[in-house]
């Protein structure tokens, strides 16, 4: 990298002054500065090949700054930052940076991003400054495969792309969907999310794309399906593995003319919205035994975000746990806290249910505390899901289906409008799963 000219906006003395002389010494020319101002006031005299900048700093932020140089110049930036949060990556990213580092920094991956930025010469497209709704829920955790997924709703959030999200149950696969649709130009249109499963099969179409009087039984009038009532907005649709190949012939047209079909009607009508898809199931196995389409399942996943199960990123449980903590203190109007051995308990478990298992289980403590302590035993985890499955055991998914439904109605005390919130599902589905099953209630 020899003579090419990097800006490195730090305000630290201590880390400037290292940064500085790695990149010199990896044949850098660096010029350094302390703050966004006068970063901004060098840019003309410089001339940087591109600009290396920290995001937290005294007055203008590193994303203001970013927003101001993606305005006026096309310098790549990447950003770098000691709080690795959502919105840092999402805001970096949805304004142009070109990469997202987060300290302490390893110097070998930052060598190879600034190389490769500089092999590729991207340039960004310029941010949309739409005002956008404020989100009103937040992704939480700093894995680096949580990070990915910031920076890619960022990149992607203003685009017209179909998202394909995949990930267990309870993941937060409509979260990401809402930060999506949040960050995007079309936050002040609609979001509308329909739960695939939740909707019998007959009625699936009617639903998603409407009816025209007279169309079948029960029609005594023309109705709007949510892709109409979506507008420019987004549809959200969960557990789209789920659905009949009748049904996934038809949004097949949808995605890929932007055009749909009424129930009844003989006039298709446009649509503006954007698709966004979510399956916890594994679509290659539904593809190859004929239950999915796979030129549907191509249209969809033209990006394609999987969502890390918990126990795959438990040095993010603490971090989740405060965030639901501090919503349930302000709920309820007490303070709550986890004392070390809880949060060991909420480390080892394996959250078979993932983050929504875990909000239900603090809400459930919280519930039952009778002081400001969160307790072990508050939190019935019971053992593990790997230490209750023993060799010989019936493992069949109608099984585990089975006895988890039943062990949620007991938490829920028999009340299934609460045993269907804590099982994410709808009511009329968890009455056909307690008919499936001859649960009693």
């Amino acid at each position: 990298m020899s003579g090419i000219r990097i800006l490195l906006v730090e305000d630290d003395d201590a880390h400037r002054e290292t940064l500085s002389r790695h990149l010199t010494r990896t044949g850098w020319a660096v010029t350094a500065v302390e703050t966004a101002e006068d970063a901004l006031n060098a840019m003309a005299a410089v001339g940087p090949a591109l600009v290396l900048t920290d995001v937290r700093m005294p007055g203008m932020s590193g994303i203001q700054m970013l927003a101001r140089l993606r305005a006026h110049d096309d310098v790549p930036v990447v950003v770098m930052t000691a709080y690795s949060d959502m919105r840092s990556a999402i805001d970096a990213m949805k304004n142009g940076a070109y990469d997202y580092l987060t300290k302490p920094l390893d110097l070998d991956v930052l060598d190879a991003v600034l190389r490769r930025c500089v092999a590729e010469c991207v340039q960004p497209p310029d941010a949309d400054h739409t005002a956008a709704t404020p989100a009103t829920a937040e992704l939480i955790g700093r894995d680096p495969r949580m990070l990915a997924i910031y920076k890619t709703i960022g990149t992607i959030a203003s685009t017209p792309t179909p998202v394909l999200v995949r990930g267990e149950t309870g993941t937060g696969k409509e979260l990401i969907a809402k930060m999506i649709h949040a960050h995007s130009n079309r936050a002040r249109e609609p979001f509308i999310a329909i739960n695939c499963t939740a909707v019998p099969e007959a009625l699936l179409e009617s639903e998603l794309f409407g009816h025209l009087r007279g169309s079948f039984t029960g029609a005594t009038a023309d109705r709007k399906g949510r892709f109409e009532l979506a507008g420019s907005g987004t549809v959200f649709l969960d557990e789209i593995g789920d659905t009949p190949p009748a049904f996934q012939a038809k949004l097949l047209r949808v995605v890929q003319e932007k055009e749909f079909y009424p129930v009844g009607g003989e006039r298709p009508r446009v649509t503006r919205a954007r698709v966004i898809a979510a399956t916890h199931r594994p679509i290659e196995h539904l593809i190859a035994s004929g239950a999915f389409r796979e030129d549907l399942y191509y249209r969809l996943r033209v990006v394609e975000i999987t969502i890390p199960p918990l126990r795959e990123r438990r040095a993010d449980i603490p971090l989740l746990v405060r965030h639901i903590l501090g919503r349930l203190e302000a709920e309820m109007g007490r303070e709550l806290r986890t004392p070390d051995e809880t949060v060991n308990a909420l480390m080892a478990h394996d959250w078979p249910g993932n983050v929504r298992e875990l909000e239900n289980a603090l809400t459930r403590a919280a519930v039952l505390a009778r002081g400001t302590a969160i307790t072990v035993d508050q939190l019935k985890l019971g053992e593990p899901v790997d230490a209750v499955v023993h060799e010989g055991d019936d493992r069949s998914l109608d099984t585990i289906e089975r006895a988890h439904v039943q062990r949620v109605l007991e938490l829920a005390g028999r009340n299934k409008s609460r045993a269907a919130r804590m099982l994410g599902v709808s009511r009329p589905r968890l009455d056909r799963m307690i008919a499936r099953h001859g649960l009693s209630i």
